[in-house]
């Protein structure tokens, strides 16, 4: 049930079109001084209504870690490129398997008209995660107890039992600590690990 509703939704219906865009000849300081003020993983760069790259966290990173002063490090000399595209009407798994399949956590969105926006790993899962959590029994509150036997004893099972943020077993990204986690769960807008989730 759940695949057949994803399979059913298109690139177009998922993507959030709003998208940060910079110039190659932005510094790298002043992308991600736009990608944090804007909360957003990734900035588009283009030239006039053309995509010619994608700056990322990791790209970011990637200056850091060479010691390069990202004040002087122009956009054009970090990015990744070419982008990698999607069309509007292709479907949601299309994408996620696309995404899958050439390790990457952003897919321009481009049709005739041009540019329509960024969809991000964070969308799939969102998605993902809202078909899951629509079909799944909600839990009663946060805590996990042992269960035990019939004799009373306690069992290697645990019963987990919470209200409040929403469960999603697809496997992800942390946006708070970055590990990699077969269950991400929605909390302040944040798709986060249970260990995140307790802090």
């Amino acid at each position: 049930m759940i695949e057949s509703m994803e399979s059913e939704l298109s690139v177009r219906d998922t993507l959030t079109t709003e998208y940060v865009g910079v110039s190659e000849s932005d510094t790298i300081l002043g992308a991600v001084e736009l990608m944090r003020r804007e909360r957003a993983g990734c900035a588009l760069v283009v030239r006039g209504s053309e995509a010619v790259g994608i700056i990322t966290e990791w790209d970011v990173l990637g200056v850091v870690e060479r010691q390069e002063d990202p004040a002087s490090v122009t956009v054009d000399t970090a990015m990744s490129a070419p982008v990698l595209t999607i069309e509007p009407d292709r479907s949601l798994s299309d994408a996620a398997n696309r995404m899958s399949r050439e390790n990457i956590r952003n897919l321009v969105v481009e049709d005739e008209d041009g540019i329509s926006g960024v969809l991000t790993q964070r969308d799939v899962i969102a998605v993902a995660g809202s078909f899951q959590g629509a079909t799944a029994q909600p839990p009663t509150n946060t805590a996990t107890t042992p269960v035990a036997d019939g004799d009373g004893l306690a069992t290697d099972e645990y019963a987990v039992e919470g209200a409040g943020a929403d469960e999603f077993t697809t496997q992800g990204v942390c946006e708070t600590c970055g590990s990699l986690t077969d269950a991400l769960q929605e909390a302040n807008g944040r798709l986060i690990c249970t260990d995140c989730l307790q802090v």
